[in-house]
């Protein structure tokens, strides 16, 4: 069909749609080119190319979150080290054939001034279009899934035996290898331990534990690791400004951390993510929080929090809410479990290392610096236990219930440590009226048991006198109450290191001073539960606090100090009386009247300490 515009029956274009042009002759040897002036463009519809294909990396120094490879692969190339065999694995996504066809272009590179294996891949050899192209002679990519048979594995060797054509190496890339069959890989195994020095075997998996090591044994194996957010979020953002898409930073690192260390399967999301927003718009966080099904995250995050503080009724309607909006009962529960691991490792590693978005982060890390790790490691275990309950349970809501009552049953049972050590204490575990049945307010352990071995009041949920509600407004309150209650070593030990950042009833956040106790967080939060009868979220935080208590009555002490010594007839008395010592400046004094005062009598005679 051609492209020119309509034409006469006898082909002739009309004359006031096109002129003539002296760069090319017609058929009467006239220099007569036609030429459209006035007829529209024809419209072309070119096919889009997603982007974890118009992205892909064509160099070694693309490749992001693999240096540890690319390191090994150039100083394998630069003393000339280079394996007839290498296995590439890992999850999805995260560069196994894109490196195998890089390897391939490496090990066949060619250009005018190179004429050997080389890992710089920034200009174009002579074979490099070919073998992107996949219509290389000699370089065979294969797809194991498909050709699975030792008559495909046969057919495949006897072509190994012959020199490559043009290239340098014959260079065979087999895609996931593990799904060949046991014949297969037998076939393979004489040929991979002693391969004619033309050939080079590349292979790809994501089962690497499917691969008999008899094959392993003969490559050089290199593990692709997960992408972390922290490395893909720069380069999301890098393709977004070459794209020329707005798309807000919240929306990025939702993407990042969906995509679960996988390159591809980010670039995938990041393409459904581009058409969520309105044209002109930037692409919004809740927009791509919709997208990718976490709008009820926040839900989840409440249940979670609900649980900790044992409200029963709170988390069942919680939960009841989210399955009526279609949420799965197996997702929601590892939902959880997700939570409970991020609280044990904000505990220790900080709101940054949970990879949260950082208003949840936030969160968990409150929680997490008000729970102990024993007690999050037993609530880790329940939630698992759990996990598989539903997945198996003929009715996973009714079995989601259950496993929520047993959460919020045990939050605030006391662990084997504190109960050991209050039985080594001499105390009476059933004081305060424990449970007399099954229906008893939550002990759930019956008579029997309590009759027939005292040590089942270990299993018991003991039950604690509730403590007298007492606010506390202000941080000052919280000194005055720990003064109250006479607890020594606490004051001392909050007045030291203890650096206010905030205050809110039922939560603190501080900075810790050097050499804190590690469990000065926990010991005063269990205290001021004891004392208010209610939860204390206490959390530490490195951005900067204010001085604690301790260094504050320092530096006031020292300004003291110095106002004293600036006075000219202290420093005319100081310089009087060499060596002596100033002590006991708590605050700033009043100003020193230096008019010599006369006492009265002997008993208004200053004493020698107040010099």
């Amino acid at each position: 069909m051609s492209d020119f515009p309509e034409t006469d029956p006898f082909g002739a274009a009309p004359e006031d749609e096109f002129e003539r042009d002296d760069l090319t002759a017609d058929i009467f040897g006239e220099a007569a080119t036609v030429k459209a002036v006035a007829a529209p463009a024809p419209l072309t519809s070119e096919a889009y190319t997603v982007l974890a294909r118009k992205y892909r990396p064509r160099t070694f120094e693309d490749l992001i979150g693999q240096e540890a490879m690319v390191r090994t692969l150039s100083h394998a190339f630069a003393t000339g080290r280079i394996a007839h065999a290498f296995m590439l694995t890992g999850v999805r996504g995260v560069g196994k054939t894109t490196t195998a066809r890089l390897l391939a272009r490496a090990l066949n590179y060619e250009s005018e001034t190179v004429h050997g294996p080389s890992v710089d891949l920034t200009t174009f050899g002579i074979h490099c279009q070919a073998i992107i192209e996949g219509r290389h002679i000699d370089v065979l990519e294969l797809d194991a899934a498909s050709r699975t048979g030792v008559d495909a594995m046969r057919e495949l060797l006897e072509s190994v035996r012959y020199a490559p054509v043009e290239a340098r190496y014959k260079v065979y890339v087999i895609d996931e290898v593990h799904m060949l069959s046991t014949g297969a890989f037998n076939a393979l195994l004489k040929t991979l331990e002693e391969p004619p020095p033309h050939a080079k075997f590349i292979f790809a998996t994501t089962e690497i534990r499917k691969v008999p090591v008899t094959i392993l044994s003969r490559c050089q194996r290199f593990d692709l690791r997960r992408v972390e957010p922290e490395t893909l979020t720069p380069h999301l953002e890098k393709i977004c400004r070459l794209e020329g898409a707005q798309i807000e930073p919240d929306a990025i690192a939702l993407i990042a951390r969906a995509a679960e260390g996988s390159v591809r399967d980010s670039l995938s999301l990041l393409d459904q993510a581009l058409v969520q927003g309105d044209e002109g718009q930037p692409v919004s966080g809740e927009l791509v929080r919709d997208m990718l099904g976490l709008a009820d995250r926040s839900a989840t995050l409440n249940l979670f929090e609900n649980i900790i503080a044992g409200q029963i009724q709170d988390a069942l309607l919680g939960f009841r809410t989210l399955y009526g909006y279609g949420a799965d009962p197996s997702q929601i529960m590892g939902d959880m479990l997700e939570y409970c691991h991020a609280c044990s490792v904000a505990k220790v590693l900080g709101a940054e290392a949970t990879r949260l978005p950082k208003e949840s982060a936030e969160r968990v890390t409150l929680l997490g610096a008000a729970l102990s790790a024993g007690t999050l490691s037993r609530l880790w275990t329940l939630m698992l236990k759990a996990f598989e309950e539903v997945r198996r349970a003929p009715d996973p809501a009714a079995a989601t219930e259950m496993a929520l009552v047993r959460f919020c049953y045990v939050s605030d049972l006391p662990g084997p440590e504190a109960l050991l050590k209050r039985l080594q204490n001499g105390e009476d575990l059933l004081a305060g009226g424990a449970p007399q049945g099954p229906t008893g307010g939550g002990g759930g352990v019956t008579s029997q048991y309590r009759s027939a071995n005292s040590n089942a009041a270990v299993m018991m949920r003991p039950q604690v006198q509730a403590a007298p509600h007492i606010e506390l407004k202000s941080f000052a309150d919280v000194m005055a109450l720990i003064e109250q209650k006479r607890e020594i070593g606490l004051r001392v030990d909050v007045e030291r290191y203890v650096r206010l950042v905030s205050f809110m009833p039922g939560a603190i956040t501080f900075e810790p001073a050097p050499n804190m106790p590690a469990d000065l967080v926990r010991k005063l939060s269990l205290r001021l539960k004891e004392w208010t009868g209610q939860r204390w979220l206490i959390a530490t935080d490195g951005q900067g606090g204010a001085e604690s208590i301790y260094e504050r009555d320092k530096r006031e002490s020292d300004e003291a100090r110095a106002a004293v010594l600036a006075d000219p007839f202290m420093t005319q008395l100081m310089a009087t009386f060499p060596g002596a010592k100033m002590t006991g400046f708590r605050k700033k004094p009043k100003p020193v009247d230096t008019t010599p005062e006369i006492p009265t009598s002997a008993d208004e005679t200053p004493d020698k300490d107040d010099d």
